[in-house]
């Protein structure tokens, strides 16, 4: 097999950028530079960045405490991305859902299909919880009014808010629907911005002890 399909195919990498880590002399293939357009089989020795390619394809799910500033995306555009956070050889896994560039917290990371349509198919309502910190205080009847639910530009935002602190600043909240931004869209739609926000469950996964930036097999 041509050795950019091969490595996509293990990463998930596109086969473009497979060919741009070749050029850029960062592919080795039984420790020798690999060239565009080589044949390579499961017998060939590659690293990837350093890292050894592995040609497991077992179901695998990883847990990750995503920090603020990276991008749920394969390319970042400029921005450092997930995949900058976990070794070459899990690069093939796919996000389940997204979490937006200034939200941290728990990201599940599968090649699981089924894994992933039941945490995100809507049928299933999987529930999410994430802390937050407002840049005002917030009054009682704006709760009402968002666990009531807030139409926005894409149809009503259903979010529950648990919790508040003394300082009706920091909040937690808890959805169960998957509209893009739509916390931080809700918030702004009643005059609050959303300052901080950090996920720490979503359907039975807990984000538990986990150091920022880390990740773990689940």
């Amino acid at each position: 097999m041509r050795i950019n399909a091969y490595i996509a195919k293990n990463t998930g990498l596109s086969r473009r950028k497979v060919d741009e880590l070749i050029s850029n002399e960062k592919v080795l293939v039984d420790g020798e530079k690999a060239t565009i357009g080589q044949d390579v089989n499961l017998n060939n020795k590659i690293l990837v960045n350093g890292q050894p390619l592995s040609n497991d394809h077992s179901i695998t799910t990883i847990l990750l405490n995503k920090p603020i500033g990276y991008v749920v995306s394969r390319e970042g555009q400029g921005s450092k991305t997930i995949y900058d956070l976990i070794p070459t050889n899990l690069h093939r896994l796919k996000p389940i859902g997204r979490l937006d560039k200034n939200t941290s917290g728990l990201l599940l990371m599968t090649d699981d299909g089924k894994l992933a349509n039941l945490l995100m198919h809507p049928s299933y309502k999987k529930v999410k919880i994430y802390k937050a910190v407002l840049d005002h205080p917030i009054i009682q009847v704006d709760i009402a009014k968002i666990n009531k639910g807030v139409i926005l530009e894409d149809g009503l935002s259903k979010l529950e808010i648990s919790l508040v602190s003394n300082d009706r600043k920091s909040l937690t909240i808890q959805m169960s629907e998957g509209k893009n931004r739509q916390i931080r869209r809700t918030f702004k739609a009643i005059g609050y911005e959303v300052k901080k926000l950090h996920r720490i469950q979503f359907g039975d996964y807990y984000l538990s002890n986990i150091d920022n930036g880390k990740w773990k097999y689940i």
